[in-house]
């Protein structure tokens, strides 16, 4: 147990001394670590939201509006089906279209209404072929009325792909907006915590993550005059919207529009977005299609040459251009009375992509930077207060031992913080209290070392044997007791979250350091200094 070849003596410093190596550039001022040599990592441990500051959001998924869209869908799919009908029939007519009087949404389902003539069996028969996990009930107050509905877990699984894809994308929107280490995890059935380290400007951060980001292009109905719309309904198959502009008074100007219902096209064949400037130099996004958008494209503006298509963004028409020409590189610039910085910020979020559907912000706090550097103090000092007194106490039961001990200690801290900035880990208060938590367990090793260690020389009075031994009996021990506190760290790393995972992955991170110190530096030091200095008596 304390012979060490030339190699393990050099693995050790070799580890040791890459820990001091990326430990280092946490120790020093940011001018000192500018100042370091090109071949110096001047990385440092990523600070957590509560040491750091920034904003800490609890995202609501809209799954009301993923419904009402999902049924809107299936009023489509039920009009295409009596539409298309059961083929030649003799009952329907040649054409094999189903009569009908009415279909309609409604909160949670589709009521058709037949008409009186129309063979009700074939119908349900036809919708439950043609359409998948759906229900089909007869209204007894009314023969012809029936009112369809999704199944449960039709819309159990539509939910859940909705969370899970806005999780995704925000993930993407986050990476985009350049935010270090941060924090975005699912949180009951439809919420999404973010977690933004160092933003300081919530308010963009909310403007981008909260954005909808659906883009369609309409056709403008201009036969009809839109202002005899603005307070009733518009006629069959079109939607009023209205167009955003800023006067040269700098007052917001609201034009209504008379648009087709249905989008000729939508934003999911986006392949890409960038912000610049128009000939008339106004703030533009400039949009591109993938080679599947790049034909529907070139296909609508060929067929629509002459008349006006609005680009609308989440319910709001941001230019309505007339198609002079056709467009064939599958290409579109977006122009609005937004600033360059809201251009490179829409650039950004239709990058990422559309949202399933509209989310609001449940909850929101933003921890200023005072409080994280009250946090780092206050851990700053815990760490220090607990680590010299450990080293006290060593030093007081131990003496010379315990001074050994205290430099396995010091290294122990070192690996971790090094070995922390090399993974990229990110340092939170309770990843701090796991180090003081690490910095107790590191030495309780050592300590049973040594007490075996004084046990042995009692009974046979030789410091090389009491060594030997000492190490051989208590390395089972360590190990047993190290091994089950990492089972547990590993166990909470995994299923907890946020602050538990950061204190898991210190926990983890300082028992297999505290594991290496206890049983390697500790051993090697004693080892040499036994073999250099050949003591007839141990003084512990």
């Amino acid at each position: 147990m304390l012979h060490f070849s030339i190699t393990k003596k050099l693995a050790i410093l070799l580890i040791l001394f890459a820990g001091v190596y990326y430990a280092l550039p946490n120790m020093l001022p940011e001018d000192m670590r500018e100042k370091l040599p090109e071949f110096m990592s001047k990385d440092t441990v990523n600070l957590g939201l509560d040491l750091q500051g920034g904003s800490h959001m609890v995202i609501q998924v809209d799954v009301p509006a993923v419904n009402k869209r999902a049924y809107e869908n299936l009023e489509d799919s039920i009009k295409r089906v009596f539409r298309e009908g059961a083929g030649e029939n003799e009952n329907e007519g040649e054409s094999g279209r189903i009569p009908y009087n009415n279909i309609s949404v409604q909160d949670d389902h589709v009521v058709v209404e037949l008409d009186g003539s129309t063979d009700k069996a074939l119908v349900e028969k036809l919708l439950k072929d043609e359409i998948k996990d759906i229900l089909v009930y007869n209204d007894d107050s009314a023969p012809n009325v029936y009112i369809i509905k999704y199944t449960d877990i039709y819309l159990f699984n539509l939910r859940n792909h909705a969370v899970e894809q806005t999780l995704e994308i925000l993930r993407m929107r986050v990476d985009e907006f350049g935010v270090s280490e941060p924090a975005i995890q699912r949180q009951g059935d439809d919420r999404v915590i973010v977690e933004l380290p160092g933003i300081e400007d919530s308010a963009r951060a909310k403007s981008i993550i909260g954005r909808t980001a659906q883009l369609s292009f309409h056709l403008v109905d201009d036969s009809v005059n839109p202002y005899a719309y603005e307070k009733r309904r518009p006629p069959m198959g079109t939607i009023l919207r209205y167009e955003e502009d800023v006067d040269s008074a700098g007052n917001k100007v609201r034009t209504p529009l008379i648009l087709k219902k249905r989008a000729s096209l939508g934003g999911e064949n986006l392949s890409g977005a960038s912000s610049g400037f128009t000939q008339q130099n106004e703030s533009a996004v400039f949009i591109s299609f993938d080679s599947k958008g790049t034909r529907q494209f070139a296909d609508l503006t060929t067929k629509q040459v002459g008349k006006r298509m609005a680009i609308v963004l989440d319910g709001v028409v941001m230019s309505a251009p007339v198609l002079r020409e056709p467009i064939l590189g599958g290409t579109a610039s977006i122009t609005g009375s937004f600033t360059p910085k809201e251009a490179q910020d829409l650039a950004m979020v239709l990058r990422s992509g559309a949202l399933p559907a509209p989310v609001k912000f449940a909850e929101e706090r933003t921890i200023g930077p005072s409080l994280g550097q009250d946090s780092i103090e206050a851990g700053k000092t815990a760490v220090i207060v607990g680590f010299i007194g450990v080293m006290i106490m060593m030093l007081i039961f131990y003496q010379w031992f315990g001074l050994v001990a205290n430099i396995s200690l010091l290294f122990n801290v070192i690996l971790i913080v090094g070995f922390m900035t090399l993974l990229g880990a990110t340092m939170t208060m309770p990843g701090i209290a796991g180090i003081v938590l690490t910095i107790g367990m590191a030495v309780d090793a050592n300590v049973l070392i040594f007490e075996r260690i004084k046990e042995e020389y009692k009974l046979t009075k030789s410091p090389y044997r009491a060594l030997e031994t000492g190490f051989s009996s208590a390395y089972g021990t360590i190990l047993d007791a190290n091994i089950t506190t990492l089972v547990a760290a590993i166990v909470l790393f995994t299923m907890g979250s946020g602050p538990i995972k950061g204190f898991a992955l210190t926990l983890s991170v300082g028992i297999a350091s505290s594991m290496f110190t206890a049983i390697m530096v500790t051993r090697l030091i004693l080892s040499q200094w036994l073999h250099a200095k050949r003591p007839k008596t141990l003084n512990i």
